[in-house]
């Protein structure tokens, strides 16, 4: 997955875009979806599905897997919103928010209907919020945005930071899944015990691989003349598109006025 990913930023129809519009898209929308309406919280994540499925062709197990992890998280939050607990005499005081409810010991647990509406909400903002990072996570290099990032002003040392855990986060992935496949040929995993065992043999392994890849790295940048400042080049040419530019700006415009009428 996490190579598929990085192989979509480079291959996928909007490519050619500038990185500078895409930023300036998403950012404006996930503005409007941090401030709309929750039913246009949801039609931002199906405008922005098209834009990703539809206009940059993102295969859809995809972006639906990616789209499923946010939902995951969201299920983990479901108990704390919709299940609370209130000493027994003051039951009286959540007759209109208690769906149901039992009574154990001095304690009483309902299903909060307020919960029910929040997770609701919750839900949309994360999904509206979750399509823009896809969004530019799927259609945009990371060197493109570093770049763009550059121009705009960030601190030297911010930039450097970025790229070097974009950097480590693929060595610490690939470390942990050659160990991983090594455990699993010797079944490292055939119980829960042996399982924990190989887990906590996994840890220790990615951790003094990851040292070791450091080490490694700062040799070899300091054999190249490392001066202090890295830097990023790319053959990319980019081409503006009128087409693209008037639907965002149609698009956000439409959802200014779909949130204001709500």
């Amino acid at each position: 997955m996490r190579l598929q990913l990085d192989t979509l930023a480079y291959t996928n129809q909007l490519r050619d875009v500038p990185p500078e519009h895409k930023l300036a898209f998403v950012l404006t929308v996930l503005i409007i979806a941090l401030c709309a309406h929750p039913l246009v919280q949801l039609v931002i994540t199906l405008w922005l599905s098209v834009w990703t499925v539809g206009y940059a062709k993102i295969p859809l197990g995809v972006y639906f897997r990616l789209l499923m992890v946010v939902a995951m998280f969201w299920l983990a939050s479901i108990p704390a919103l919709l299940i609370n607990a209130i000493p027994v005499q003051e039951i009286s005081q959540i007759d209109a928010d208690s769906g149901f409810g039992v009574t154990l010991g001095s304690l009483y647990l309902y299903w909060s209907q307020s919960g029910m509406v929040l997770s609701g909400q919750m839900l949309a903002r994360a999904l509206a919020t979750s399509a823009c990072l896809y969004f530019v996570m799927l259609t945009t290099p990371f060197i493109a945005l570093l770049r763009v990032l550059k121009r705009i002003g960030l601190p030297l040392i911010l930039q450097e930071l970025l790229l070097l855990t974009y950097r480590f986060i693929f060595i610490l992935l690939a470390t942990a899944s050659e160990v991983r496949t090594a455990q699993q040929s010797r079944n490292g995993y055939s119980s829960w015990k042996q399982s924990l065992h190989s887990l906590s043999l996994l840890i220790t392994q990615l951790l003094y691989r990851s040292m070791h890849h450091y080490r490694q790295f700062a040799l070899s940048t300091a054999a190249r003349g490392f001066s202090g400042t890295f830097y990023v080049w790319s053959s990319q040419h980019y081409h503006v598109s009128r087409r693209y530019m008037l639907e965002a700006i149609a698009g956000c415009v439409v959802l200014v006025g779909l949130n204001s009428q709500l």
